[in-house]
């Protein structure tokens, strides 16, 4: 996947075609999807419902808002679902007092067995009182294909849209979801204007130009294999 060597279909799944013009020149596919989709990961489901891509058995959905996302969590994401059997791969980092208190971090208590308990975003984890099992959730999620159409098939649970993290309705069904903990701490997500201006800070210091005037529309980048 670019530059992260994973052998995937890469598409850019977006409702705004400035986002797709803007990655035209990129080696990807991009995909127009309705404008009224709720999620990343409806989003992703309806790269998957394309009859281009109704083959693939795995899918791989990195949120845009996550541009500086390390090779480790999406190697954890997708280890859970190819290597472990689970429906659903995410990824964490260790979590410090001031993510803790952020409700924009979003936080995921992890079980024994690596296995998401729940996500929040107060200080105080719903499901798992262990601060050692409590870390901060990174934006990507690997999916079995059944899994992926089954999760949007669901309806939303009171929880998920109290907290606005969807991640919590496949819990809340029964899913099973392990989660890959990295030890490196977590690199910004885009959550924030201050998010925006740190991550732009740390593209620059390595080379990089932010894109201008697609800031808006946040796009869901999917590799497919």
């Amino acid at each position: 996947m670019l530059a992260f060597d994973l052998d995937l279909r890469v598409v850019v799944a977006t409702d705004h075609p400035r986002v797709s013009d803007a990655v035209a020149g990129l080696p990807v596919e991009s995909m127009l999807t309705p404008p009224g989709l709720a999620s990343g990961t409806e989003r992703a489901a309806a790269v998957l419902a394309h009859p281009d891509f109704q083959r693939h058995e795995i899918v791989l959905n990195v949120q845009g808002d996550e541009p500086l996302i390390e090779r480790e969590a999406l190697r954890g994401a997708l280890a859970w679902v190819t290597r472990f059997g689970d429906e659903i791969g995410t990824a964490a980092g260790p979590l410090d007092a001031r993510a803790l208190a952020d409700p924009n971090r979003v936080k995921v208590a992890v079980d024994g067995r690596g296995r998401a308990l729940g996500f929040f975003r107060t200080p105080r984890p719903p499901a798992c009182g262990r601060h050692e099992a409590t870390f901060q959730h990174i934006g990507v999620y690997a999916y079995r294909a059944a899994a992926l159409r089954r999760w949007v098939t669901l309806p939303p649970t009171s929880p998920e849209l109290e907290e606005r993290l969807e991640q919590l309705r496949p819990l809340a069904y029964g899913m099973r979801m392990g989660v890959a903990v990295l030890e490196a701490p977590v690199a910004p997500g885009v959550d924030t204007e201050a998010d925006v201006r740190e991550v732009e800070r740390r593209l620059v210091t390595v080379g990089v130009s932010p894109g201008a005037g697609i800031s808006d529309p946040i796009p869901s980048w999917g590799g497919v294999g």
